[in-house]
């Protein structure tokens, strides 16, 4: 006999457990397919980051997180839904990549490099921390150059760019600085993002002021060499001496992934997949949408706070669902 899931989950970030304790209170059949380690994005955020929302926001199905402070760390947030996921024994499968997705009559049949799969329904909660937006720019390929920053220490007593005016990007030329390495920043807009953290933007703006950290505003890189950084700025081409180049310039969702399955989406630049605001299933029938990645190339839309409903809004249309049919 052909075993067949109500549920596969493709991705165990918060969203993606979060909608296992759903499916798993709802009775449903369903695993969860994750192609790194739990919580995967979190895990390779900077290793002192603290999060933006409190700790009561991050909670998912209403299990209390409880952090030293309002406001919880990386590794705070690492605990819970590590926590969350082992305590609850949800059926999780971790290094496991999903190499293909195909839809029957009845089914969906999925194939891993581990093993194959055939489910009635598939959620996909894949975030879009897994590819950054490239520079596009000759010499970014260098080693020297990266989209993802962990912590400072690497870069003590070194000359460093970092691209970019978000969270990520302040927090790294702060610490940076702080650690001992001789900080630009090179930012497309007039000023600092207006979502900078509230306590952080002021550190930095007077970090900028003082001149402990340079910044290049309404500039870009135009090209990156081994020892050097050419930045385009309104008052001509400048020439930095540099030995890393941190680029913090944002991520996409994998959009490729989605178009296999066969989801639409909007026309006008922004990507957005075509779903039912209502069941949260996309064109394709059986096939839903959770978390962050239903924002297309709008990654702020979606955060763990607003977007933990989603898993109750699946479970729910799922599980409403099978029972009409076997009624």
């Amino acid at each position: 006999m052909i075993d067949i899931k109500d549920v596969l989950i493709i991705g165990a970030g918060p969203i993606g457990i979060a909608c296992a304790l759903e499916c798993k209170k709802k009775g449903l059949d369903y695993i969860v397919i994750e192609k790194g380690t739990l919580t995967n994005s979190l895990y390779n955020y900077p290793l002192n980051m603290t999060f933006f929302s409190t700790s009561e926001k991050l909670e998912i199905n209403e299990i209390p997180f409880i952090s030293n402070n309002p406001k919880p760390t990386r590794n705070e947030a690492l605990e819970y839904y590590r926590r969350v996921a082992t305590s609850n024994k949800l059926q999780i499968n971790l290094y496991e990549t999903i190499l293909s997705v195909k839809k029957t009559e009845s089914y969906f049949d999925i194939i891993s490099e581990k093993n194959n799969y055939k489910a009635k329904n598939i959620i996909v909660s894949t975030g879009f921390y897994d590819i950054p937006k490239m520079l596009n720019v000759p010499g970014e390929s260098l080693s020297k150059v990266m989209h993802y920053y962990k912590e400072a220490h690497p870069f003590v007593m070194q000359k460093v760019v970092v691209v970019g005016a978000s969270n990520s990007s302040v927090d790294a030329a702060l610490e940076i600085w702080r650690k001992g390495g001789d900080v630009t920043m090179v930012i497309r807009g007039p000023e600092i993002g207006e979502r900078v953290k509230y306590w952080v933007k002021p550190d930095i703006e007077n970090r900028i002021k003082e001149g402990s950290i340079k910044a290049y505003f309404n500039s870009e890189i135009e090209k990156i060499s081994e020892t050097e950084v050419f930045i385009k700025t309104p008052k001509g081409t400048e020439i930095l001496e540099n030995n890393f180049v941190i680029a913090l310039t944002g991520y996409k969702p994998d959009f490729n992934f989605l178009k296999s399955l066969g989801v639409q989406f909007s026309e006008d630049g922004n990507y957005f997949p075509k779903y039912n605001a209502e069941t949260m299933e996309t064109n394709v029938e059986g096939l839903y949408l959770a978390g962050v990645i239903c924002g297309g190339m709008e990654t702020h839309k979606w955060f763990i706070e607003n977007s933990r409903i989603h898993s109750k809004i699946i479970a729910q249309n799922i599980s409403k669902k099978i029972n009409t049919l076997q009624n």
